[in-house]
């Protein structure tokens, strides 16, 4: 049975950083598409984060470009994403998620959308303010 557990998330003030882990069980991390998500009161869940295990090929998304890197840690079946200058609209609920790869339009294989992704965590907070 796959299980994924997000942790790592806290409060901070703007400018600060944060790393979460994604740990998971009941899988191997070969070439699986694994994801962050996050999702904000009132707004819809929405990709942070995406990458292919096989190449460690990583995509994020355009609000967060420049400010996060997710790696995995295959020996250890984790995903970590690493993120820095946090500001107040990063703060939301974050999701790890774990997909089959598909040919997307652009070439890539992983899915930007959340209802590609078949196992998700519970989620960890993340809140950004002063």
């Amino acid at each position: 049975q796959v299980h994924l557990a997000e942790s790592g998330g806290g409060s901070v003030n703007p400018g600060g950083s944060l790393r979460l882990s994604c740990t998971t069980s009941g899988l191997t991390m070969e070439r699986i598409c694994m994801g962050f998500f996050r999702q904000a009161p009132a707004r819809a869940r929405e990709w942070v984060a995406v990458m292919y295990s096989g190449s460690g090929r990583t995509y994020s998304a355009n609000s967060v470009k420049g400010r996060v890197a997710m790696v995995a840690d295959k020996a250890e079946n984790v995903a970590y994403l690493q993120m820095h200058s946090l500001k107040p609209e990063d703060t939301a609920v974050y999701y790890c998620a774990t997909s089959t790869p598909v040919r997307q339009s652009d070439g890539s294989v992983c899915s930007r959308d959340p209802s590609a992704y078949d196992h998700w965590g519970q989620g960890t907070q993340v809140t950004v303010s002063l």
